[in-house]
């Protein structure tokens, strides 16, 4: 009889680590089937940035300092705050897109468009006036001059980005953002031989590389206008309408601590790059980390394929009600994204001395890279999973608490332990990333903690009673 009940027992547990399996790998493919499309878009767009610094590298390390500075201050800035209120648009498309109010979602991205229009043009003299702002920061004369120039290309590819942003949200909602991923391998692949084009055949120089940034940028831009308004959504997308700008100020609300969740990470990194421009060296500094900043922004770009993954997957599983499969897709997420952190890790650790001739020629500069492939290695590890974290901040509408989470993180700790150990003990470049991973490392364990004692039951009640008060009656009464 005993051999019998442990029989049974066995039997049990094989059949529990069977299920256990069938629901890893379904989970699985739900998963990547936002996070693949998401990976490749975001590594692809980011790609044509990091395509231009090693353009602009090879013509001189002044311009190579100037787009460093814009790109990592000015436009990280900016595109913080715009990024960060679309963010919303991920938010609400998710939970709408699980409760089935599918007609809710158009309205939401045109909600987006306009508060994201508005907040850019009213931050242009940031682009417009870069050069005195340079100067008045203490950046030396030829790198401000040369970032004022810059600057000016951007502004057209700003404002791209927003509806590029935006409409991959909403389309990630739904799960139709394969075409994102082709739309911008499409435009990485016409980056290459434009920006090739621009600046060595036509010798362009500078603008060459800037000018096919720009165009490229924009091809995306108009391919998802053509999905969208061509017919390839007809549940989520009725037209323009007046209803978006109904109950526009609660979305304003929440794209504002969405913004700030954002940009307190954005602008953590560019105000550490801007610290790097008062080290000995200047120009070899601000390259170097800048450099290693956007190899690990790149990796980032396939973490954030997982904090789309995440947003949605806890998005539509709050919308639907279903608390058991938020918190189940939440550990299959976690661990997929820390497994592929660790395949980068062992990367970096390997070929950091080398990673520098990607974007100059001056040895200076890709030896400054090399000094700091050690802290890119671990920064890389560790940014695998606090986005995931964060994106389930994000599906579940708290953006305003991650927003103060980072801002004592970043600026009451992690800022001033980088400003110590860079200028005090002459630590230099390394001080500061040291103090970066140090605002990072205390992130993750607060988002980890508050991820573990959240009241999922609550937050289910919460998008409920959001998706109740935002309700609008589609125009054909479905």
């Amino acid at each position: 009889m005993e051999h019998g009940i442990q029989e049974n027992l066995l039997s049990s547990r094989t059949e529990q680590k069977s299920d256990l399996k069938v629901r890893i790998y379904e989970e699985s493919k739900k998963i990547w089937r936002v996070a693949l499309p998401g990976i490749i878009s975001r590594v692809t767009s980011f790609g044509t940035i990091v395509v231009t610094q090693s353009f602009i590298g090879h013509i001189n390390s002044t311009d190579l300092a100037g787009y460093a500075l814009v790109q990592t201050l000015n436009v990280r800035f900016v595109d913080g705050i715009v990024i960060g209120m679309s963010s919303a648009t991920e938010t609400l498309c998710g939970q709408a897109f699980g409760a089935e109010q599918y007609h809710m979602m158009g309205i939401f991205l045109q909600r987006s468009w306009l508060v994201d229009l508005i907040t850019l043009t009213i931050l242009l003299p940031i682009f417009l006036f870069a050069k005195p702002i340079f100067e008045l920061l203490g950046e030396e004369d030829s790198i401000a001059k040369s970032a004022g120039k810059i600057s000016l290309w951007f502004i057209p590819y700003l404002y791209g980005s927003i509806f590029s942003t935006t409409i991959q949200m909403f389309l990630q909602a739904q799960q139709k953002n394969m075409v994102i991923a082709w739309l911008s391998v499409m435009e990485f692949l016409v980056h290459i031989p434009l920006s090739w084009l621009f600046v060595y055949v036509l010798n362009w120089g500078m603008p060459g590389a800037m000018g096919a940034l720009c165009i490229s940028s924009w091809l995306l831009v108009f391919g998802e206008f053509v999905y969208v308004f061509g017919g390839w959504c007809p549940d989520s997308w009725k037209g323009f309408t007046f209803a978006a700008l109904k109950d526009i100020f609660p979305v304003v609300k929440l794209s504002i601590s969405s913004g700030v969740m954002v940009c307190s990470e954005l602008w953590y990194y560019a105000i550490l790059v801007l610290l790097a421009g008062y080290m000995k060296n200047a120009e070899v500094a601000i390259s170097a980390f800048s450099i290693c900043l956007n190899i690990t922004a790149w990796e980032v770009m396939i973490s954030l394929g997982f904090l789309a993954a995440t947003v949605v997957r806890v998005a539509n599983e709050l919308g639907r009600g279903d608390v058991k499969a938020t918190k189940f897709s939440i550990k299959v997420l976690i661990c997929t994204s820390v497994s592929i952190g660790i395949m980068f890790w062992i990367l970096c650790l390997a070929f950091g001395n080398k990673l520098g001739y990607l974007f100059s020629n001056e040895e200076e500069v890709v030896k400054g890279v090399a000094d700091l492939s050690l802290l890119l290695a671990f920064s890389v590890l560790l940014y695998s999973l606090y986005p995931v974290l964060s994106g389930v901040a994000v599906g579940s509408g708290m953006q305003a608490k991650v927003a103060v989470i980072n801002l004592i993180c970043f600026y009451g700790i992690g800022l001033p332990i980088g400003a110590v150990l860079g200028y005090v003990t002459h630590l230099q470049v390394k001080g500061i990333w040291i103090g970066l991973i140090s605002g990072v490392v205390i992130q993750t364990l607060v988002l980890s903690f508050m991820t573990w004692r959240l009241n999922w039951d609550e937050e289910v009640s919460k998008t409920s009673a959001r998706l109740e008060r935002w309700y609008l009656e589609s125009s054909d009464g479905k």
